[in-house]
């Protein structure tokens, strides 16, 4: 089955209305839209009965079974070795603090944490804030300014014999930048650290293999590709029960739920099923889980690419605009994630104008201060962000440049 934007699009309720023109999402950076598989699965879990687990009845049994389900969805989409790898919470943010507590507890002064200037900050204020308590140093990897992606050899010169943890982003939230963790995670191994990857941003455009990583943490959310908000957290299977985490006394001690305080989003864990549903919806049907997403990512990244080449064709034809990212469109080095500035108009005012014209876009800095901070834009407005997805399509990136070539005087 090929995919196509067209087939995709039908799928999407917020393109079906009916009032014209219809909005132009270049804003999945920030959240994506969702498709009605998702919606169908909250319904169907919402109206068939909701119960708590632990219950003799068959409404908290099929929500057992839903937890079930979610975690072995979920190891499929990020081929974990097994299902109990696979932690749920409120959002990749509440996620890293609660693990930043749990993982610091054994620190000593003096011991090493290593950010980087590229991470959205709820990969770097939660290090940093667990760091303090104990007296730990952190260092923070610098950003290779050139091509607005990580620089990996100032990385790997900060790992020492004292290194904890590594927290570094798979792909930059806002330049689009793709890092190459796996060399990253080979250098910290080899001094006994632990590396905990963000994937928020990589996850709908490259499927992620955490076995081929062998990253020790990895985490996302599931409304960046697709689905309800709800945070994801995979934790190697050696340190799975290695860690004394927070919780109330009569939570498990064994399996993933001994890191899940609270009762879950259930009905959002429905939705995170049917998002990964969609996302392998064009491999062959009777092919396993993760075989039909590969083959279904193949496609989504075809088509990414050709959006992102079209994209920066067009976007050198403009004479006022300066881009802060890779320049080439390797689907490889980069997302199709772009950051920019104009010369005589803030990312704000410009956002503005074309939120007027029903085409949404985001500006600022995104979380992302070490990188605005290291280019000098904290206190001129950050860059303007345009990020698309696969439901977007050549079309509408040339109407987007119509708009944009106003700007460029």
């Amino acid at each position: 089955m090929n995919f196509t934007p067209e087939a995709v699009r039908q799928q999407f309720p917020v393109f079906r209305q009916r009032n014209h023109p219809l909005p132009l999402f270049f804003d999945g950076p920030g959240g994506s839209q969702v498709p009605v598989t998702v919606m169908d699965q909250m319904y169907r879990y919402l109206s068939g009965g909701t119960a708590n687990l632990g219950g003799h009845y068959p409404t908290s049994m099929q929500t057992g079974q839903l937890v079930m389900q979610a975690r072995e969805t979920v190891q499929a989409f990020l081929n974990a070795p097994d299902s109990r790898n696979i932690v749920f919470g409120a959002n990749m943010t509440t996620l890293t603090f609660h693990m930043s507590r749990i993982l610091s507890r054994t620190w000593q002064a003096g011991d090493e944490v290593i950010v980087t200037e590229l991470d959205h900050y709820a990969n770097v204020s939660s290090w940093q804030q667990a760091a303090a308590e104990k007296g730990a140093v952190v260092h923070q990897a610098r950003l290779d300014e050139r091509q607005c992606t990580l620089d990996v050899e100032h990385l790997l010169s900060l790992i020492s014999e004292r290194t904890q943890l590594i927290a570094v982003t798979y792909a930059s939230n806002t330049t689009g930048s793709v890092v190459d963790v796996r060399r990253i995670i080979e250098a910290a191994h080899q001094v006994g650290a632990l590396v905990y990857v963000d994937a928020v941003h990589v996850a709908p455009h490259q499927l992620i293999d955490v076995q081929a990583l062998e990253c020790d943490f990895l985490v996302c959310s599931a409304y960046k590709f697709y689905g309800p908000h709800v945070g994801l957290l995979y934790i190697a299977s050696h340190w799975l029960e290695h860690f004394e985490p927070y919780k109330v006394e009569p939570a498990p001690n064994l399996g993933p739920g001994r890191y899940e305080t609270g009762t879950l989003n259930f009905e959002g864990l429905a939705g995170v099923i049917g998002a990964i549903e969609y996302l392998a919806q064009w491999g062959r049907k009777d092919d396993p889980l993760r075989s039909r997403l590969a083959e279904s990512f193949t496609q989504y990244q075809r088509h990414e690419q050709q959006l992102c080449e079209l994209f920066l064709s067009m976007l050198q034809t403009l004479t006022s605009v300066r881009l802060y990212g890779i320049d080439v469109a390797d689907m490889s080095m980069r997302t199709p994630t772009f950051a920019l500035r104009f010369v005589h108009d803030t990312p704000e005012q410009i956002a503005k104008v074309l939120g007027q014209e029903n085409i949404y876009v985001w500006n600022g800095h995104f979380y992302a201060l070490g990188l605005v901070r290291r280019l000098g834009l904290e206190n001129q407005g950050g860059v303007l962000r345009i990020g698309m997805m696969h439901y977007n399509t050549e079309a509408e990136v040339h109407h987007l440049f119509e708009h944009l070539r106003r700007f460029d005087l």
